[in-house]
């Protein structure tokens, strides 16, 4: 499976939309893990959070783990800020 990728936007208005479409790039049989590129994303606000973490909600219950890997400093602050770092595990 290729890794999912981040858009390089992704504020409120955006979140539903992104979600449903990494759901709907899921294949049926799920690997140990899956991977997610963070890397192009340049404007966000907490909604990335949100959606990063309903992503690995949805993979933990079909027995899978997210893996992000290209956070950037920004993102990685944020997520610190609201206490949900150690939830994201980084590739």
């Amino acid at each position: 499976m290729n890794p999912l990728k981040m858009p390089a936007s992704l504020l409120h208005g955006q979140a539903d939309g992104c979600l449903s479409q990494w759901l709907s790039l899921l294949p049926a049989a799920l690997p140990k893990a899956v991977l997610l590129d963070a890397s192009s994303l340049r404007e966000f606000d907490s909604s990335a959070l949100a959606v990063l973490l309903g992503l690995r909600r949805v993979l933990s219950q079909k027995g899978s783990t997210l893996q992000v890997e290209g956070m950037t400093p920004r993102l990685r602050e944020l997520a610190n800020l609201y206490g949900v770092l150690g939830l994201l595990e980084e590739a």
